[in-house]
């Protein structure tokens, strides 16, 4: 006989891990099937160089830790019973230029401020104005938000503009990101940093419809933190939380089909033909094409419905990385001016000029490898536990397309290594000290990789789909699917394709939990989280 649980998830990503944990503790017997060897998703760190080594494979900053309502809600599991814990540097990011000067985003408003004055006092001025009043967006709506359950866009329409945090962030929408930067900054140095912000995270330059996550974008920017002991470590202690409350995850398995009896979804079989029934519900983590298409199969979906699921839309924007072990402390030169530059969590080099970076973005979606800048980051400054004693760990991270121009996806088994090369080559200029002999190991993934690695991150696709106007808020991923149940009864979804979307923000699960337990009548142990009480009491949600 087949085992028989209450809940079922696909996918032990974050947000899969989320779900399960929050009802797990309800009190339902969980089952959490991963493709993986490992649960966690994009929160990987693994010794991909030399033993010793950490390497955070693909998530590294975090953005939300300030919001997430699964750390203060498992607070005393993470951080009491366990060891959670975030570094928080001081410097969060900085760009240096090539004749010595920087710009640099402190925690500190007032240190960002002087190091802004270095080019515009105007711009300075600016961004002591909208620092605070980005904090206010974000606390008011875009923070909040990310922790409820999305409104279809007329209602949530007419609740923005009743209030001046809405009305403002409305107003955004119909700009586009670089528009915005323009209205807001006047010097071309500090425009290219904010408008990098603006893009990191995928966001087109020159993109109406989604602009009201700029706000958002430069108020994380220094918020990132860094997890002590690498990203897969949070991920690992959401699994011991699991566990402690009864769950279970099974890896690694190949699921083969999402079992529909009677328009309802009753459990998973796999590949190798073991069946699991699900007594309340069925929750995918994975993307639309292989929850819908693949796994429940377009014979028990409406003709409408899978037209929906094949207009989504891919990320044009992939990721390059090169990981690197180090026998040296890095040392930027530009650092003889500003000591600080050693210590940033963030540093985003090659871009000398805002046209530039738009050249590298608009070069990506044409299909082409562009010799542009990337970010990169040192992670063993900040923690070192994730790099041996007098050793560091390095991440170069490229924005690059997945579909090249030249020969396509496949295109990256064969320059792998010419574009790590030139990567670290353009990373020495910055850090001159890191010369050859004190770069012991590297290891190199490119949007192949990512999309190998990863199968929800089709073409590389780390968010699980681009953010256009028509696949945001309400319409993530349709308008049949945003509020997490699904038009096949007793299926949910929960990932990053979902509201509110990608990066380690946990409000997939999050929400999915939530509509998962008022859907079957399940008294919350949980609160409602502070920051959304206060959004609805001000009226933006």
């Amino acid at each position: 006989m087949p085992e028989e649980y209450d809940g079922i998830i696909i996918g032990a990503g974050p947000n899969g891990l989320t779900l399960a944990a929050y009802l797990a503790k309800a009190g339902l017997k969980i089952l959490l099937l991963e493709k993986r060897f490992e649960a966690g998703g994009g929160l990987a760190t693994e010794q991909v160089t030399l033993p010793g080594f950490l390497h955070n494979t693909h998530a590294v900053y975090m953005p939300m830790v300030d919001y997430a309502p699964p750390l203060k809600d498992f607070e005393d599991y993470l951080t009491k019973d366990y060891d959670l814990e975030f570094v928080f540097p001081a410097l969060v990011m900085a760009m240096p230029f090539a004749d010595g000067s920087s710009l640099c985003l402190y925690q500190d408003v007032d240190k960002t401020c002087e190091s802004i004055a270095q080019f515009s006092k105007k711009d300075a001025d600016t961004y002591r104005r909208i620092a605070d009043r980005f904090r206010v967006l974000t606390e008011g709506f875009l923070g909040p938000a990310t922790y409820e359950l999305p409104k279809p866009a007329f209602e949530q329409m007419i609740k923005l503009q009743s209030t001046d945090v809405g009305r403002e962030i409305t107003e955004m929408t119909e700009k586009t990101p670089r528009d915005i930067i323009h209205e807001l900054f006047e010097h071309d140095k500090v425009r290219c940093l904010f408008l990098y912000l603006t893009c990191m995270w995928g966001l087109h330059h020159d993109l109406e419809g989604v602009s009201y996550l700029v706000p958002l974008m430069i108020n994380r920017a220094v918020n990132y933190r860094l997890v002590v002991g690498g990203s897969h470590h949070l991920a690992h202690l959401f699994t011991k939380v699991l566990y402690r409350n009864g769950g279970m995850i099974i890896s690694p398995v190949t699921v083969k089909r999402i079992v529909i009896e009677g328009g309802k979804a009753v459990g998973v079989e796999l590949q190798d033909g073991r069946q699991y029934v699900a007594r309340k519900f069925v929750a995918s983590s994975l993307d639309p094409y292989q929850t819908f298409l693949k796994y429940v199969g377009e014979a028990n979906l409406e003709d409408r419905f899978v037209t929906r699921v094949n207009d989504w839309q891919w990320e044009f924007t992939s990721l390059f990385h090169v990981h690197l072990a180090l026998d040296e402390t890095p040392h930027l030169a530009a650092a003889k001016s500003n000591p600080d530059l050693d210590k940033a969590f963030i540093t985003v080099l090659g871009y000398e000029t805002e046209e530039a970076l738009v050249r590298h973005y608009d070069a990506i979606h044409a299909g082409e490898l562009h010799p542009g800048g990337f970010n990169c980051s040192f992670p063993s400054l900040h923690d070192p536990k994730q790099a041996p004693a007098g050793h560091h760990t390095a991440l170069i991270s490229l924005h690059a397309p997945y579909n090249l121009k030249e020969g396509g996806g496949q295109r990256w088994y064969r320059i792998r290594e010419q574009e790590a090369r030139r990567c670290v080559q353009m990373l020495q200029k910055y850090f001159p000290n890191l010369t050859d002999d004190h770069i012991l190991w590297h290891y190199i993934t490119t949007p192949l990789d990512i999309e190998n690695k990863f199968a929800d991150m089709v073409r590389g696709s780390f968010k699980q789909g681009a953010y256009l106007p028509l696949q945001m808020g309400y319409l993530r991923p349709n308008e049949d699917c945003s509020q997490y149940a699904t038009p096949v009864q007793g299926l949910y979804v929960c990932g990053a394709s979902t509201f509110p979307g990608g990066l380690i923000t946990f409000g997939p699960g999050y929400n999915a939990a939530c509509r998962i337990a008022e859907d079957l009548g399940i008294e919350r142990w949980w609160g409602e989280p502070e920051c959304v009480r206060r959004a609805k009491e001000m009226g933006t949600l």
